[in-house]
């Protein structure tokens, strides 16, 4: 399981109670949704206004990659696009490292998101007539740092995203992925702590784009970093979160691991939305298995010290092929040197299926 951090002084960024209302009655369309649960259907109807984003609260803690995941029109473009105060929030807190973004004036916004925030869109925007190595340095150049020490900072982050050799060349030059991966590094060379990411990967072949996925989530933890993914492929999210968020007409619907939200989806809308996910490499044993001792007692004959032993954190891929490997009737699950529990084929076979079709079952 991946480690969770509660230490407030390692959350990045909060969200209190946030809001984004497009139109002239804002408050007005809040109070609605607030005191009567109305719809965004219902607000727009009533009220002339689009709601973005409702009522989110939510934290990014030091380290991780917080996915946030929706359909068009969900909500989550808008709401990265709160965490770094490109558009104002109607209603509600953002915090980024405790500083509260409405109350910074300009020299002091633009210190954040200079120091602690960058920012990867889709359409990376590369400058067509500055090369690789010019468009990489660019942030620091916008700070005011010498031209040596910014290129030779800006060479280091295209040697991490495998682009040291292109650094001569010009943007027209380059692959859709490679543009990305200049794109990160152009963000990488302001070394900020918190990356927040929106949808960079969307226009990319589906094989670059698992390659990059794995290249972006390896680079962020080998370089401590924060990051926040948005994206409407949930395949993406679990591939690349510590934990999901998933939204629905601008509110968030469930938070979790991909673990978490695949065996307990919130609602039917999540439950339809993980129910074609392959489980094989996200449920764990912990979820699946059962007591040892009672299933022993099942099974005087047996001595369970001869199990084969497997590791609590072991997926359904792994616990499979032990248990078809070694040709016994079940596994012991073993954590710090301490039996913890069993799981058997029955065990494995339901953590494939999910918990929705074993209810049904």
């Amino acid at each position: 399981m991946k480690s969770s951090v509660s230490c407030a002084d390692d959350v990045l960024v909060s969200c209190r109670g946030v809001w984004k209302v497009f139109g002239e009655h804002v408050q007005d369309a809040i109070q609605a949704s607030r005191d009567h649960g109305i719809s965004k259907k219902q607000i727009l109807q009533d009220h002339g206004c689009v709601i973005g984003v409702s009522d989110v609260s939510l934290d990014v803690k030091r380290g991780e990659i917080f996915c946030i995941m929706g359909l068009s029109g969900s909500g989550k473009s808008t709401l990265i696009r709160l965490l770094n105060k490109l558009i104002e929030p109607s209603a509600g807190q953002v915090l980024v490292k405790g500083q509260d973004l409405a109350t910074l004036d300009g020299p002091a916004l633009r210190n954040v998101r200079s120091q602690h925030i960058g920012m990867v869109f889709q359409s990376v925007a590369l400058l067509p007539h500055r090369t690789v190595l010019e468009n990489v340095a660019f942030g620091l150049e916008v700070q005011g740092v010498a031209k040596a020490d910014r290129l030779s900072a800006a060479q280091r982050s295209l040697d991490k995203v495998g682009l040291s050799d292109w650094a001569s060349r010009y943007p027209s030059e380059l692959s859709g992925g490679m543009q990305q991966r200049v794109g990160l590094a152009r963000v990488l060379t302001c070394d900020p702590e918190i990356i927040l990411m929106d949808e960079p990967f969307s226009a990319l072949d589906p094989l670059i784009r698992r390659q990059l996925q794995d290249e972006f989530r390896s680079l962020t933890k080998s370089l401590g970093k924060s990051a926040v993914f948005i994206t409407h492929d949930l395949e993406e999210a679990i591939r690349l979160g510590d934990r999901i968020a998933i939204m629905k007409d601008g509110v968030i619907i469930q938070v979790g691991t991909a673990e978490d939200i695949v065996l307990n989806p919130a609602d039917g809308y999540v439950a339809d939305f993980v129910a074609g996910i392959s489980r094989l490499h996200l449920v764990r044993a912990h979820s699946v298995m059962a007591c040892h001792a009672a299933w022993g007692m099942r099974h005087p004959h047996i001595d369970l010290g001869t199990l084969p032993v497997a590791s609590p954190q072991a997926d359904l891929d792994e616990l499979i092929n032990c248990l078809v490997l070694s040709r016994r009737e079940a596994l012991l699950i073993v954590d710090d040197g301490q039996p913890i529990g069993i799981v058997t084929p029955t065990d494995l076979l339901r953590g494939v299926q999910g918990a929705e079709r074993e209810a049904r079952g």
